[in-house]
This record gives structure tokens, sequence and C-alpha cells, in this order.
């Protein structure tokens, strides 16, 4: 189980330049079941991920806006409960896995069994998360009393 979700209905978010890839990937994953979303880039992805936390993420390697390893980075440092695939049609897994924030990678081209195998072989435990469970609230739709984002960022400062 992912995040106390049956693995075929877990929430996954494509994030792919070519919206064939994001088309035809979309079709397979929510052909078996998945809950499938997808971004054109890694600023789409990350405003997706703010609106609903994935389980799983599937991100293309060459990203325009923002570089897909800064993507990832961030996605590890902010969201650790997702569970990352790194996806490449240029590289294969031993070339790309250094330094790449990801579980998992799945060249492009290697079929929708190889694709489905990754994702089905992720760990069927949760992973913890660090900062959040949830998305939060964008700060316009904070309710009264938390304070706005200066408020509670000026808390956390020790002067000395």
């Amino acid at each position: 189980m992912i995040d106390g979700a049956k693995i075929g209905s877990a929430k996954i978010l494509i994030v792919d330049h070519e919206p064939v890839i994001r088309t035809s990937m979309s079709h397979i994953l929510i052909g078996v079941g998945y809950r499938v979303r997808s971004a054109e880039d890694g600023i789409s992805a990350l405003v997706k991920i703010g609106i609903e936390i994935p389980d799983i993420i599937l991100s293309d390697l060459n990203l325009p806006s923002m570089s897909s390893f800064e993507l990832l980075s961030v996605i590890r440092r902010c969201f650790p409960s997702i569970w990352v695939i790194a996806m490449s049609r240029t590289f294969s897994g031993e070339e790309a896995s250094s330094g790449i924030a990801a579980d998992a990678f799945y060249q492009k081209g290697c079929g929708a069994g190889s694709l489905l195998k990754i994702i089905r072989d992720l760990p069927r435990s949760e992973r913890k998360s660090l900062i959040h469970t949830a998305a939060p609230a964008p700060i316009w739709r904070r309710p009264k009393g938390r304070g706005t984002l200066y408020e509670r960022r000026a808390t956390t400062v020790t002067v000395e």
C-alpha cells in the first residue's frame, strides 16, 4: 500500500514537456486503475502538488522553465512522502542515478509493462513525511488567527 491506499488507486502526477508522452502514459495508468494528473513543466507540477499531493511523481529529466534536478530536489525536501520516478529517453538508470533525487528510474521506450513493474515494485509501506501530510492552504485562504507568512517566519527568528 502507498500512503494507506490500494496501489491501483494511487494518485500519480506525470511531469513531461511532450504532450504525447503525458497523454499515452495517462491512458495506460488510468486503464489499470491509477488516478492520474499531468503537468508540462516543473512550475506547473509544483502548482498541482500544492492543490493535491500525489503518491507518485513520474518526472522527465528534460524539463523546460525549471530543471528536473531542481524540481526533484524541491519535491524531496518539501514533500518527502512522495515517491519519485525519474524518466528519460537519453539516459539509462545507471547513467542517470548520480545526483537525481529519485526512488526509481524508468527509461522511456522500454514499454508500459516495465513502467508498471517499477510502480508496483515501490515499497508498499508509507513514506515518512517530515514536513507535510497534506498540501498547505494558500496564504490568501488561511483562516483568521493563523497569521501571515511573514508573521509566521518572524516568530521563528531569534535576535541576539
